[in-house]
């Protein structure tokens, strides 16, 4: 079959390499002038899929009220006359109970997890290279009350059969010896010894091309101004270089898919969540991070990427915008300054923002949809990148008619029930 895939992110990009190599024509369409130059480009490195967790959590909606009040805030909220912001916050905070909690995180891990199988097979087969490191990653804790209420989280980890280990204050310095260096009374840290971190934008770039010599056709600088339908079946996109045809079509476009399918009747739960990064040289190897370090109290994750450290993070409902403030940037020098300080040069560290695209429950939205030909890659929030592999693969899976290899239904929007005009929609 013919398929158009909408989006040359890590999403878009991953979908394109497994559909083809299922045996189908596909060919992808973005505005930019390459692969993974917006939400993919600098994000913050992780490939973790035992740290996969929705933002929902029980303690978030308390937690939220002490944050505004933080210079250094992990969650920005900028109030806007926006109907798509209330019904998304609305709908986030129903999740915000235990056993949805438990649900979601579920949910995440097990296509997380999945996901990582995936990109592990496709290393081996094609040798493709993008700064990785397998060499876990820890959760550190700068407070009591954060190293007591990981056990929430153990216990969903070996539910799932994750490997996991909670760690001392010497553990995490064993783990991560650049912490030696810091004076902040760190009193703990969860490691995940089986998570990866890697260059998404390397990654998703090298994979476009491997794609390409396969016979992916790749449109780039070219705007999708409508899929297309023909007696109510998706067939193409109408572009600013022409209309595109197609037996089956994939909307992989972030954030911007709920716009690409309200003209359509589908009503999508994503709503861009924002994240920064910035990425520093190395200064001094031994006071640099060896993987990923996540620090719990800022939800910010300091990652060595080869010669560099990447540190992304935050969540700001803003909207539609990719303004850089001040304040954010010393958030993220804040953090690594502290846990691993003279590791890198943070003057001259380059600055970054891109808009992730969240659901309320934190799964993505994978499959087809009420459109007969449309199909739903979309949703990642912070994960992409995490699941990326695990959920092109699903999706090809759907495509060709077979079950896919890890239990899928609850991944579609069906699971959102009757998401459109309402406030507080259900989930299943």
């Amino acid at each position: 079959m013919q398929v158009l895939v909408l989006g040359s992110g890590v999403i878009g990009v991953t979908t394109a390499w497994y559909l083809s190599q299922a045996g189908h024509e596909v060919t992808v369409v973005d505005r930019q002038a390459g692969p993974a130059l917006e939400t993919s480009f600098a994000n913050a490195a992780q490939i973790s899929p035992g740290y996969s967790a929705p933002w929902a959590a029980p303690s978030i909606p308390v937690k939220a009220m002490k944050w505004l009040l933080m210079r250094h805030a992990p969650l920005i909220v900028r109030p806007r006359l926006d109907m798509a912001m209330v019904r998304w916050t609305l709908a986030m905070l129903r999740n915000c109970t235990h056993d949805r909690y438990a649900l979601n995180k579920s949910r995440m891990v097990r296509l997380a997890e999945y996901s990582r199988d995936q990109l592990d097979l496709l290393r081996r087969d094609t040798d493709i290279a993008y700064d990785g490191r397998q060499q876990g990653t820890l959760q550190l804790f700068r407070t009591e009350k954060q190293l007591a209420d990981v056990h929430k989280d153990v216990d969903v980890l070996k539910a799932a059969g994750v490997p996991c280990e909670v760690l001392d204050r010497a553990g995490c310095i064993a783990a991560e010896p650049g912490l030696a260096a810091s004076d902040v009374d760190f009193v703990g840290g969860l490691r995940l010894p089986h998570d990866e971190t890697g260059d998404c934008f390397l990654f998703t770039n090298a994979l476009a091309k491997l794609a390409a010599e396969r016979g992916v056709v790749f449109h780039h600088e070219t705007e999708i101004h409508a899929i297309t339908t023909t007696d109510g079946r998706a067939t193409g996109a109408l572009t600013s270089k022409g209309a595109l045809t197609a037996d089956l079509v994939v909307l992989a476009l972030g954030s911007y898919s709920p716009m690409m399918a309200k003209p359509l009747g589908l009503d999508l739960p994503v709503y861009p969540v924002k994240g920064y990064s910035i990425t520093a040289r190395i200064l001094d190897a031994d006071r640099a991070p060896v993987s990923t370090v996540m620090d719990e109290s800022y939800k910010v994750a300091i990652t060595r990427l080869g010669d560099r450290i990447r540190v992304g993070g935050m969540a700001e409902l803003s909207g539609y915008n990719n303004t850089l403030p001040a304040l954010r940037r010393e958030t993220l020098a804040h953090s690594v300054g502290s846990l691993f300080p003279g590791g890198g040069d943070l003057a001259g560290a380059s600055y970054w923002s891109g808009l992730r695209p969240m659901t309320p429950d934190g799964t993505p939205v994978i499959g087809a949809t009420k459109i007969p030909g449309l199909y739903l890659n979309t949703g990642h929030g912070t994960l992409g990148w995490t699941m990326s592999c695990g959920s092109a693969r699903v999706l090809a899976d759907m495509i060709d008619g077979r079950s896919p290899e890890i239990d899928a239904h609850d991944l579609s929007l069906n699971r959102y029930g009757a998401w459109a005009g309402a406030f507080a929609p259900g989930f299943k």
